[in-house]
């Protein structure tokens, strides 16, 4: 639905909502732009800047399936998608990099759902599913807006496609707005690994309670998928989700929370600290039950969206899923793995190994990395059961460039769902003692 005239022009003053897509912006406010500067003394009474927004009419798609055409009427336009599966595809650009609300103004009957796709072009001949899956259905019959949160994008030009699934459905437009702006790491501490002894450099004891120390984290928010179909929606300061208790940090999950199936937390050290080389520990206890995937792990710093990855580099020093652990005995594995360009998913050769951990529920183990020029091995309570040290390219060997840690409690998605969810679970925990990270000295 058009509402306000299209203007072709690049540069906008700030303080108006402006709406970019396909090249062209429009106005949200279809007023004229005052002439007159506002005087300096009254500045603190501007309105806040809005955040960019990208707004995509429907009947614009530069290609389409069969079955999809363009609808004139009371004078409204839309996409009308007579059967599924169907898709449009939208080339988009993207103002600035961040993580974006994607919304979706849509008309459909019974369960209809749609997805959206990223980079469609790109060299690898991958599917970046950046949205999940979006319900389209209205129970009114009417246009009625849908969302995820958090989708990475870089700024840029997008080639993007919308999947429909499940029948008929009229779609209006697709509106992208930034909730978090791309920080880079403004620190980086580069860890000697020739000498005798390890000596810790960076550490979080979370030892105050309250909430976690924001000077070494941030939270990765929303409920885009994670590039896994994952079910939480990472939170954002809510302490039932992320807190400081008893000299731990708490990540919980928790079922049917609010209009979220599942919510959960993310911290990063992305825009803080990030690392390179040196001995990383994590000392956890981790959930036992059937549907999460707890996880410690590093991301290259060049990640922004998910075109980065697995080229940026991946180091996962502790993952486990529920299912393979004993409710009663919380016996259970623990994963360590690398992902990049020369290795990963796709290819189906990604390096990985696991290793049996007693009581890894009701008891802390001490997960580790050590990571140096010449490789990585990773360990459980100082017993070494993985290695890798193919540094022969840089699609082999990005870890030569700075890595940010994360510490997460993923629901459900490609491996911790991988056998279903556990009924009877409403909430999951995993316990942080501390994180360390340590050079030779």
């Amino acid at each position: 639905m058009h509402h306000c005239s299209i203007i072709k022009k690049s540069v906008f003053t700030t303080g108006f909502a402006v709406l970019t897509f396909l090249g062209t912006a429009v106005f949200t406010s279809c007023g004229e732009t005052p002439d007159e500067e506002v005087p300096t003394q009254v500045a603190e009474e501007q309105p806040a800047e809005t955040p960019p927004t990208v707004l995509i009419q429907a009947e614009d798609f530069s290609t389409v399936s069969e079955g999809v055409s363009k609808v004139n009427q009371d004078d409204q336009s839309y996409a009308n998608v007579a059967a599924a599966p169907a898709w449009l595809t939208f080339n988009v650009d993207v103002p600035e990099a961040g993580r974006y609300k994607i919304e979706i103004n849509a008309s459909a009957e019974g369960e209809v759902s749609a997805w959206i796709e990223d980079y469609v072009d790109n060299k690898d001949d991958r599917t970046y599913n950046i949205t999940g899956k979006i319900p389209l259905t209205s129970t009114t019959n009417d246009f009625t807006v849908q969302h995820k949160d958090g989708s990475p994008l870089n700024a840029g030009q997008h080639q993007m496609k919308l999947h429909v699934e499940g029948g008929a459905a009229q779609i209006d437009w697709i509106k992208l707005t930034l909730l978090k702006k791309h920080q880079k790491t403004p620190q980086l501490l580069t860890q000697k690994t020739d000498g005798e002894n390890w000596e810790i450099v960076w550490a979080d004891e979370f030892d105050e309670d309250g909430s976690p120390n924001m000077d070494k984290w941030t939270y990765d928010i929303g409920d885009w998928g994670w590039g896994n179909n994952e079910l939480q929606y990472y939170t954002e300061n809510a302490s039932k989700n992320a807190r400081q208790e008893n000299g731990h940090l708490i990540i919980e999950a928790h079922k049917n929370d609010g209009p979220h199936e599942w919510s959960s937390a993310r911290l990063t050290t992305r825009g803080k600290t990030s690392f390179l080389y040196g001995r990383i520990e994590i000392k956890a206890k981790v959930p036992a039950q059937r549907g999460n995937w707890a996880a410690g792990w590093t991301l290259g710093d060049e990640y922004v969206d998910e075109l980065s990855w697995p080229y940026c580099g991946e180091i996962d020093i502790l993952e486990t899923v529920g299912y393979e652990m004993d409710d009663a005995t919380g016996d259970g594995k623990a994963h360590a793995s690398i992902h990049c360009g020369a290795y990963y998913f796709k290819l189906g050769n990604q390096p990985t190994a696991n290793t049996p951990v007693k009581n890894m529920e009701k008891e802390f183990h001490v997960y580790a990395i050590d990571w140096t020029p010449e490789g990585i091995t990773a360990s459980v309570d100082g017993e070494t059961y993985f290695e890798y040290n193919d540094t022969s390219t840089e699609l082999a060997w990005p870890y030569s460039k700075p890595q940010n840690l994360i510490l997460n409690l993923a629901m459900g998605g490609g491996w911790g769902g991988a056998e279903g969810m556990d009924e009877n679970m409403t909430s999951q925990k995993y316990v942080i003692d501390y994180v360390r990270v340590y050079e030779k000295k």
